[in-house]
């Protein structure tokens, strides 16, 4: 039972501690980006990141900072089954694996996109909206799609994760792995759109990213998580409204 403790503390620690470091590589980057916690720039930017290789990196390590912390409630809730089911600590660092390598691929789709937009003028070098219209678009999409069907079936599962293990239940490692790449899948599209809200700021804003981890950990807690989609729909469609208004005052 020690050895178990153990090995349990001992996974929880590493996992905690990747997010912290990944946080504080965040933090580095917009400090060399030049950048202050808005994303917006505030002195020189020594590490310009327009290029596929610049870009996927940061985008993966974002990814670990923001993604990771909303997975606690998922590996807590395939802790509850290692005693009725046959789970194991394989299994369990199978789910953390292959949640992770799903959003990795999110971090190259989006890194590309990134390099796509920088290209057509769209963004800037910081990932900042070159147009408060591209901003408010952006803002009233993801707003919309907090009401859709696709975004009520992927928060289903993410809300609940263990229905989604009871159903898809399997051992070991690779089991665990199988169903982490599932599991990542539907976030993935659950929460997309709340990395696309990093180009209306600026995706180095250390403030977006606190902000936007706090709303989807929220979003996945068993007691609120169901209450708040569609009333931050509603936010995020008034502030693209709001924007242009704004910017032209």
């Amino acid at each position: 039972m020690s050895n178990i403790f153990n090995i349990r503390s001992a996974l929880w620690i590493a996992f905690f501690a990747a997010i912290a470091v990944a946080w504080s590589v965040m933090f580095m980057m917009a400090n060399m980006a030049g950048v202050d916690l808005t994303g917006r720039p505030v002195g020189m930017n020594m590490m310009p990141m327009v290029t596929f290789g610049a870009l996927f990196p940061m985008w993966a390590i974002m990814m670990a900072a923001m993604m990771l912390p909303t997975l606690v409630p998922t590996l807590r809730s395939y802790e509850d089954l290692m005693v009725s089911a046959n789970g194991s600590r394989a299994g369990w660092s199978g789910v953390l694996l292959g949640y992770f390598i799903v959003w990795v691929g999110f971090a190259a789709l989006i890194a590309t996109a990134q390099v796509t937009l920088i290209a057509v003028g769209a963004v800037d070098a910081l990932g900042i909206a070159s147009s408060v219209w591209i901003a408010a678009a952006l803002l009233i999409v993801v707003g919309l799609f907090q009401f859709s069907r696709a975004k009520e079936i992927c928060h289903g599962v993410c809300h609940a994760p263990m229905m989604y293990f009871v159903g898809r239940w399997k051992a070991g490692f690779r089991g665990g792995l199988r169903m982490g790449l599932g599991l990542g899948a539907f976030c993935v599209g659950c929460c997309w759109g709340f990395m696309a809200l990093g180009f209306v700021g600026g995706v180095m804003s250390l403030l977006w990213m606190g902000l936007a981890t706090l709303f989807m950990i929220l979003e996945k807690l068993p007691a609120v998580g169901h209450v708040v989609t569609k009333p931050m729909g509603v936010v995020l469609i008034l502030a693209g409204i709001a924007l242009p208004v704004w910017a032209n005052l």
